[in-house]
């Protein structure tokens, strides 16, 4: 019976870190949030080898584990205690599927795009860059990213940034305002040509040309052409002068480092990679890293880093490369 039940558990933890491989990909679609929801509902050890998978990624910062490395390695943390099975399939069932449904809304971790990413409008892959034109507004998207276009309304156009990064120019003979939304905030300009970019909680927006205004709460700030500003949940931070062409750079097909810590550029390579580049050693997380590099050959950003590092790096099946 134990060895049964240790087979059992062995395979869905293996099962689980496939779930775990193939989400975070970059590639993942409504019908892969659906049917990780479908697998997790199948008991509650399904629902408690996903928990563990994703604690173990999660986990994987400075002295991580190299999780995908070892191919099931994540322990369970002991046997789940026996439930009977009526609690099963009443109460574990009902559990596991809002476990499921909530999955699906919000990923754990963000380890997969949210379903409001999913059903967007207008969505790239990783790596993909696109041009959208809506009625006298230029979008350009950088890599994963989503947005979603309502219905035109009186004298304005509304885009909802949902995550990523873009850059919004209103044709000159245009007479409507734009508005941007994103995050807690939101960006407006009749003759601007500007760069949100939404990473996370924090929104960061770059004036390229023209004046912009940024709002957050009841604070506002105008953005003059080569400044930027950057807001939250608590507010809008300091506007600061920064050179354009830098945090542009993307649209040109490049991407620039200036004394970048290793983790905020391995993040950002990531972001770029199909795969996923990880980062085992703490003390490299404190090195910076300065370069400019196309992103079309994105992995010469890895050689940069063994180099002026003295990083060393490992790499697995399925895009991953293991940085120590």
């Amino acid at each position: 019976m134990t060895a049964d039940w240790t087979s059992e558990a062995d395979s869905l933890t293996r099962d689980a870190n496939r779930w775990i491989a193939q989400l975070v990909s970059g590639e993942a679609t409504v019908a892969d949030a659906q049917a990780l929801a479908h697998w997790r509902r199948e008991s509650p050890a399904h629902e408690a080898a996903f928990a563990e998978a994703a604690r173990v990624w999660r986990s994987l910062g400075p002295g991580g584990r190299a999780f995908i490395e070892q191919r099931g390695a994540p322990a369970w943390s002991g046997r789940p205690r026996q439930m009977s099975r009526r609690a099963v399939l009443v109460g574990g069932g009902a559990l596991a599927a809002a476990a499921a449904a909530y999955a699906v809304v919000d990923p754990p971790f963000g380890l997969w795009p949210s379903v409001d990413e999913l059903r967007a409008d207008y969505r790239t892959a990783t790596g993909e860059r696109r041009r959208v034109t809506l009625a006298g507004v230029t979008i350009e998207m950088n890599t994963q990213t989503s947005i979603a276009a309502p219905a035109r309304g009186g004298d304005m156009d509304r885009v909802n940034l949902i995550a990523g990064e873009a850059s919004f120019a209103v044709a000159p003979q245009s007479q409507r305002v734009l508005i941007v939304l994103a995050g807690s905030g939101r960006t407006a300009t009749s003759n601007g040509r500007f760069n949100v970019r939404k990473v996370g909680p924090a929104v960061c927006v770059t004036c390229a040309e023209g004046e912009v205004r940024v709002e957050q709460g009841r604070q506002a700030a105008t953005l003059a052409a080569g400044s930027q500003l950057t807001y939250d949940d608590r507010g809008l931070g300091q506007s600061s002068a920064i050179e354009t062409v830098e945090a542009t750079a993307w649209q040109d097909g490049f991407i620039v480092f200036r004394g970048t810590p290793l983790s905020a550029a391995v993040a950002e390579v990531n972001r770029y990679r199909p795969g996923r580049v990880i980062l085992l050693n703490a003390a490299l997380e404190r090195t910076t890293i300065s370069g400019r590099f196309r992103i079309e050959r994105i992995d010469e950003v890895l050689t940069w880093i063994e180099e002026a590092a003295g990083a060393r790096a490992r790499a697995l099946p399925g895009g991953v490369v293991l940085l120590s």
